[in-house]
């Protein structure tokens, strides 16, 4: 992963491949501790990370002190237990879904790059705080809970470096994943995060601004507009995305919302070849 500084004490893990699965972490530098978001896909990504981040901030004898997860799934909370002494920030949607039991078949499916990971005891770190208003978790940063990839994630907002973490929210270069969101509510969350910040860095993608959530957005605004035809997305940015295989449960998921269905796409089970 590469380390990029976006900030006095801000940095992000940047993962060099934009696909499903490499995801970003982020770390920002307070005076009680390291705040860490989100913690990776696998359990070897983590300990990557955790070796890095105790090598930049050797010198300062910081505990990592708060993890916070922007969504419960595997690419944003798979490693949790890396960092398993610090205290776990998550929405509540965040929460329950840690607290329910893990489907390690459709995670070897969607995930097979990472399938050895996924063994009988995998599981992620539970939520020990839960967010369910903005909030102040730190000196430093603002967890701000919005719809969109789930019923609820966390985009942390760091004011005085002007950047913004939105995790699960964001996915630039990488075709998101919708299949237990909401797409239209989705597109509106990424119009809050560009009032939040001038430097996003999205879980899925490189670090980008307003003109990558603008493209997001317009992406699954497109999901919505064509009411289930998977076929009439129209070219846009996205046809150069990773994970195009992901439109057709985004198309369906947009659909079902719409009429106010909120069960599991068709198109997910037949991604995962159910």
């Amino acid at each position: 992963m590469n380390l990029v500084e976006l900030g006095t004490g801000v940095f992000a893990f940047a993962s060099p491949s934009p696909a499903f699965g490499h995801s970003n972490i982020g770390l920002i530098i307070d005076p009680d501790g390291l705040t860490i978001i989100d913690s990776g896909t696998s359990p070897a990504m983590a300990h990557q990370a955790r070796r890095e981040i105790i090598e930049l901030t050797a010198e300062l004898e910081l505990p990592i002190k708060r993890v916070v997860l922007s969504s419960s799934r595997v690419p944003f909370s798979g490693g949790s237990w890396a960092f398993w002494q610090a205290a776990f920030y998550g929405s509540e949607a965040t929460s329950e879904q840690l607290d329910a039991p893990v489907n390690l078949e459709a995670l070897r499916r969607l995930l097979p790059e990472f399938a050895e990971h996924f063994h009988e005891e995998f599981e992620a770190r539970r939520i020990t705080h839960t967010i369910a208003e903005n909030a102040w978790i730190s000196e430093a940063a603002i967890a701000v809970p919005l719809p969109g990839e789930a019923p609820s994630n966390l985009a942390i907002q760091v004011p005085n470096a002007n950047v913004v973490f939105a995790g699960a929210l964001g996915s630039f270069g990488v075709t998101p994943l919708a299949f237990d969101g909401d797409p239209a509510a989705w597109a509106d969350s990424l119009e809050a995060i560009g009032e939040l910040g001038a430097t996003i860095v999205p879980g899925h993608g490189p670090i980008g601004g307003a003109g990558d959530l603008a493209d997001l957005a317009a992406y699954l605004r497109r999901c919505v507009a064509v009411d289930g035809d998977v076929g009439a997305i129209p070219a846009g940015p996205w046809d150069a995305w990773t994970n195009r295989e992901f439109d057709a449960v985004n198309v369906e998921r947009a659909a079902r919302m719409a009429r106010g269905d909120a069960d599991t796409p068709q198109a997910m089970f037949e991604l995962l070849g159910f």
